[in-house]
């Protein structure tokens, strides 16, 4: 067992709930969280992870000198700090995205050579191409699109009857975000071979739940929610703005478990990559989450339609978890209704400080 584990972003949503989760099921773990409280609503975590004993640095990973081994000393990095938009880069500059999640991603690195620590690198489902995804044959249903035909049968390489495979093509273009993730899954891949500490790579795809500060770009679940909930307006962009298109999602508490199982099993999944994603009994169209969050929170809104993809726009995409679950048969165990009702509960309970953070103010 590692005894001191440092997670970068660790004020974000992912990153806090793990910590929580940590020093919560391994007390005599060491936790530390690095952030630099850059994203909106993180300055909202410190309390809670002060309380259950997780050490803070206020730090950033894009900084050299503040990831400096003489004053961190993990055995074990979690790398949860990025950048998560497949929207970031276009339209302006890719710099802070590259800085975060590649460069960023190198510093944490040169820590672990430094101190030979063991890393869990968190990747994304945004690795595969998305050309490639949106030209796999689908069906259409009156609530969303499904991969394959109305048999299922003719799928391509790397696509199961359980979704997508760790063995789909990387060829191709994938979102400046995925290109981040990928190439520094290479890095890592690399050091641990040139320095001899070992890794975990997790492609996780839509992660969500209680706690998550969305926006128009990334956490559509959570900002679903909200949008009911404080009635707000929202839009159905691309694939013909029928809401059709098809995400999987993962609740943040079956992420922590998966996280804590790997930790006390490192060396069952060390040097593998694992897609970890809800799979099809955790997968929602746009148009079934708005029917889910019309029940939960008694409200309808307006939701406009917006035909014209954006860039890396994917129609269907579903993590086919069997590879990860083959290690110790973990699984999702939290699903949609439960889901949307534990995001809605934490916003009826944040008050107006909540609201607004989520609502920019």
């Amino acid at each position: 067992m590692h005894k001191h584990v440092l997670i970068t972003g660790g004020a974000g949503f992912v990153g806090s709930n793990l910590c929580l989760a940590i020093r919560e099921s391994l007390p005599a773990v060491k936790v530390t969280a690095l952030d630099n409280l850059h994203r909106r609503g993180s300055e909202l975590n410190l309390a809670g992870l002060l309380a259950a004993g997780v050490q803070f640095v206020h730090a950033d990973v894009r900084i050299p000198s503040d990831l400096v081994s003489g004053s961190l000393d993990p055995d074990l990095v979690i790398e949860c700090s990025a950048e998560p938009s497949a929207q970031a880069g276009y339209g302006g500059s890719p710099e802070f995205l590259i800085e975060t999640n590649l460069a960023g991603a190198y510093h944490c690195l040169e820590l672990c050579r430094k101190t030979k620590a063991d890393i869990i690198f968190l990747s994304t489902s945004r690795v595969y191409p998305y050309g490639r995804l949106n030209s796999l044959p689908y069906s259409e249903s009156p609530t969303r699109f499904e991969l394959g035909g109305p048999e299922r049968g003719g799928l391509a390489r790397g696509v199961s009857a359980k979704g997508i495979t760790e063995d789909f093509p990387l060829e191709g273009a994938r979102s400046l975000y995925g290109t981040t993730k990928l190439a520094a899954e290479l890095l890592v891949e690399e050091y641990s071979d040139a320095y001899g500490f070992n890794f975990i790579l997790n492609r996780f795809g839509l992660l969500t739940g209680p706690g998550q500060m969305a926006k128009a770009d990334q956490g559509v679940i959570a900002l679903w929610v909200a949008a009911h909930y404080y009635e707000f307006p929202l839009s159905y962009i691309g694939f013909g703005g029928t809401g059709k298109q098809v995400r999987d999602f993962l609740h943040i508490h079956d992420f922590c478990a998966l996280l804590l199982d790997q930790i006390r099993n490192f060396s069952s999944y060390a040097g593998r990559r694992f897609n970890a994603g809800g799979g099809l009994a955790n997968s929602l169209s746009l148009l079934e989450t708005t029917e889910l969050c019309r029940q939960a929170t008694g409200n309808q809104i307006a939701i406009g339609s917006s035909p014209a993809n954006r860039p890396a726009d994917v129609r269907v995409y579903v993590s086919d978890y069997s590879r990860v679950e083959s290690i110790a048969g973990w699984k999702p165990s939290i699903g949609a209704s439960q889901t949307i009702s534990d995001i809605r509960t934490w916003l009826e309970n944040g008050g107006e400080v909540l609201r607004e953070a989520m609502l920019g103010g």
